[in-house]
């Protein structure tokens, strides 16, 4: 049957893809490092320096992780190159559903990890935390902000990725006002950091009587996430920390609101203020505030060495007109586009309920190859 002929031509030609994505992925140097790694890991005493020995457990997950993708790729490779020659053998077309469906979701996966490894930026295998803010123009830029949070944490659910909401203040009628989330996840920060920058809306405001068109902004920081294990990169002197406790507004029943569980730290040094109010434990926010300071003060800190200041996050815009990253129109025609690539979709309900993966895309290719357009 002519479709064998045209799947069994297909394969052949993703093999030496799968080739290219081993080289390029270092699979045989991962290999290797992970055989030093777990010899390491069985020595005496490799327990007794806590900070050395989660950096290695830490690494060998991620090299392992790696290495069985990979692996999977191959041997998806290989069943449905055996499948194929089956049904051309056999003239049945009875196993053309399986093959179509196995190697639409393995081309998707060997493009998923081509673009992973464009991802070579030092900080691009961290978590990565989302500040959003709303622009000038009350509820509609509220509302808006609220759209593009429910747009990453949707975007986070398809990719399997934890998000985690660190702050979160409503906006005065409807919205937010401003909003911090973690997302967790090999290489969350990579993919996220093309999202770092000032979002346009043009719709119909559905608060206007009026039913006049309105453009409303909102400001994305994107920045790594860094942990405990990453003190000693930047200092952070308890002397030189202000702790502030209150009572957490918003949802969240009876306990979030009687109880002074929200905590907001200043450091006093630099002026950075992180505040964290959605967890119950004084403590849990006072982590996350923590988490968010570490990385602030890191970014502060890349900042003072020009050459990896478009490592950590893109230039700081004011949120309004002409420093929009991306604009996202709902009227009179719907089309969401990217400023930098020139990357479109028509599709706009999908983009908002999460699909941003051409966007993404589009960034990275033209970041590895020279060509994304700066202002």
């Amino acid at each position: 049957m002519i479709q064998y002929d045209e799947y069994k031509g297909k394969l052949k030609d993703l093999g030496p893809e799968l080739e290219k994505l081993s080289a390029a992925l270092d699979i045989d140097g991962a290999r290797s490092q992970i055989t030093q790694l777990e010899a390491e890991s069985v020595q005496d005493g490799f327990w007794n320096d806590v900070t050395r020995s989660q950096k290695v457990s830490q690494t060998l997950k991620q090299l392992q992780g790696k290495v069985a993708r990979h692996e999977k790729m191959c041997t998806e490779w290989e069943d449905l190159t055996v499948l194929c020659e089956m049904g051309q053998e056999s003239d049945d077309p009875e196993f053309l559903p399986e093959l179509e469906e196995g190697y639409a979701h393995l081309e998707k996966t060997v493009e998923d990890t081509r673009l992973a490894t464009l991802l070579s930026g030092e900080y691009d295998n961290r978590n990565a935390i989302m500040t959003f803010h709303a622009g000038a123009g009350g509820t509609e830029a509220q509302d808006w902000t609220q759209m593009l949070f429910r747009m990453y944490t949707r975007w986070a659910e398809r990719h399997d990725f934890v998000c985690k909401t660190m702050d979160f203040e409503d906006g005065d009628e409807a919205g937010l006002k401003s909003a911090t989330i973690s997302i967790e996840g090999e290489n969350a920060y990579g993919f996220l950091k093309s999202e770092n920058g000032v979002h346009r809306l043009v719709r119909v405001s559905p608060f206007d009587s009026q039913a006049r068109r309105q453009t409303s902004f909102s400001a994305i920081e994107v920045m790594p996430e860094f942990g405990d294990d990453d003190a000693g990169d930047v200092e952070i002197r308890p002397e030189d920390i202000e702790m502030q406790v209150y009572r957490a507004s918003g949802a969240g029943g009876q306990h979030i609101n009687k109880t002074s569980s929200a905590v907001r730290l200043i450091h006093i040094p630099t002026g950075v203020v992180v505040a964290s109010q959605t967890e119950r434990s004084q403590f849990q926010n006072r982590d996350n505030c923590m988490k968010m300071m570490r990385s602030k003060l890191m970014e502060l800190k890349a900042q003072q060495h020009a050459e990896k200041i478009s490592d950590i996050k893109g230039v700081q815009m004011k949120i309004e007109w002409g420093s929009q990253i991306r604009s996202y129109v709902f009227m009179p025609y719907t089309m969401a586009k990217d400023t930098r690539t020139s990357y479109e979709s028509g599709n706009i309900s999908a983009v908002m309920d999460g699909d941003i993966d051409g966007f993404i895309n589009a960034y990275l290719t033209q970041l590895a190859t020279g060509e994304l357009k700066t202002k």
